[in-house]
């Protein structure tokens, strides 16, 4: 089964096909298409190139810089954009702190962040997840406290992803302790500058260093950093983390992974028909979960997600696991030289094979843990 686009579809996906493929610098694409690790310049550069060309937050309020497309044209685009080997607008600015402060924000915070959340210039970081309050995260504690025109800011946030590169992070907070625990929860936006500020780096088990604590000690924050209304945090997170469900199954990444993969080991696989069956398996998954992309991003509208986009998220993110132990297995003993250098004589997929596929463990717990999205299909889609 495929897709069949009409001669207009086609020929947008040809116009976004040349562009990714000509004007990203061709060491930027290489890297992403080998697995290797951007620098923080790289990610900049390549969002600026979108950015200049319309191309970073098409799904954005045309008032705020977005293209007015179809929701298969928005599909096309990030499928094309992940084939070429074009790193994805950073999702923290274009996929959630954006969207929110399009729809929640006020003039003033419009005005002042949103041109610069699109062109990578505020390199935002998000702040939900604390050590208690991770998957329950409406147990969080971090609290803010009104004094005169500040907010004074206590407490911590945990797995905070690339929050090494950040310039401003975006925050859930108590501001009312009495109420239940959804209903005391609101939204701020923190200068990580701020005297008060402390990052905090967490190595990872495949060696790097991509998540980070971030503390927070009587930080002072503009009463008018405040998103939405006071309390109202908790309906933002909801409309916020159902943008990042959509954002976290990388169809066409997790299909490129896949065909460069059976391209680098195409003598084993072709002499293995087990292992072209597992591949074919796994092709068929990714066309279904492709279908299903399409299916929530045309009903994920007016603040509310769709109940579908945990599936999405849910299979997405087993699917980009099994993935990366098919790469695992396919490179051999040679997954295991991790720590080999550039003058190995492995070749480098097969060096970068196993930490990426331990990297990829987190894949089933943020955005809301897998065990969390299954509870969400029971009761909002099947009812139980």
């Amino acid at each position: 089964m495929q897709l069949e686009l009409s001669e207009e579809d086609e020929a947008f996906r040809a116009q976004m096909r040349e562009f990714f493929t000509t004007q990203v610098p061709e060491e930027i694409r290489t890297a992403v298409i080998e697995g290797r690790e951007l620098t923080k310049e790289q990610m900049v550069r390549s969002a600026q190139i979108l950015n200049d060309a319309g191309l970073a937050v098409p799904h954005w309020p045309e008032e705020h810089g977005g293209r007015g497309w179809s929701d298969l044209e928005r599909h096309l685009w990030f499928e094309e954009m992940q084939a070429a080997g074009v790193p994805a607008p950073l999702a923290f600015n274009a996929s959630m702190i954006g969207p929110v402060l399009a729809h929640f924000g006020t003039e003033e915070q419009k005005r002042e962040f949103l041109p610069r959340t699109a062109s990578l210039e505020i390199w935002w970081s998000q702040g939900f997840s604390e050590p208690d309050a991770g998957s329950d995260l409406a147990s969080l504690r971090t609290s803010a406290v009104r004094d005169g025109d500040d907010w004074v800011v206590n407490g911590q946030k945990t797995w905070t992803t690339l929050g090494q590169h950040g310039d401003w992070i975006f925050t859930l907070v108590r501001t009312d302790p009495e109420v239940k625990k959804q209903a005391g929860i609101s939204m701020l936006l923190i200068d990580m500058t701020s005297p008060g500020v402390e990052v905090r780096p967490i190595q990872l088990i495949d060696g790097g260093h991509e998540v980070n604590e971030v503390w927070f000690t009587d930080v002072r924050v503009p009463a008018r950093n405040l998103v939405g209304e006071l309390n109202g945090g908790w309906t933002i997170a909801k409309f916020l983390l159902g943008n990042e469900r959509v954002g976290v199954a990388p169809v066409g990444a997790t299909k490129r992974t896949l065909a460069h993969a059976k391209e680098l080991a195409a003598d084993v696989v072709a002499e293995d028909p087990l292992l072209r069956a597992r591949i074919a398996e796994l092709e068929n998954e990714l066309l279904a979960l492709e279908l299903t992309a399409l299916r929530v991003a045309a009903h994920s509208t007016g603040g509310e997600p769709h109940p579908a986009s945990s599936v999405l998220k849910l299979k997405g993110s087993e699917l980009q696991q099994a993935v990366s132990e098919l790469v695992v297995d396919l490179a051999g003993p040679g997954s295991l030289a991790s720590g080999a250098g550039d003058d190995s004589d492995l070749e480098g997929w097969a060096r970068r094979a196993t930490p990426v596929y331990l990297n990829l463990r987190k894949a089933s717990i943020y955005g809301g843990s897998n065990e969390v999205q299954r509870q969400i299909i029971s009761r909002t889609i099947l009812g139980l």
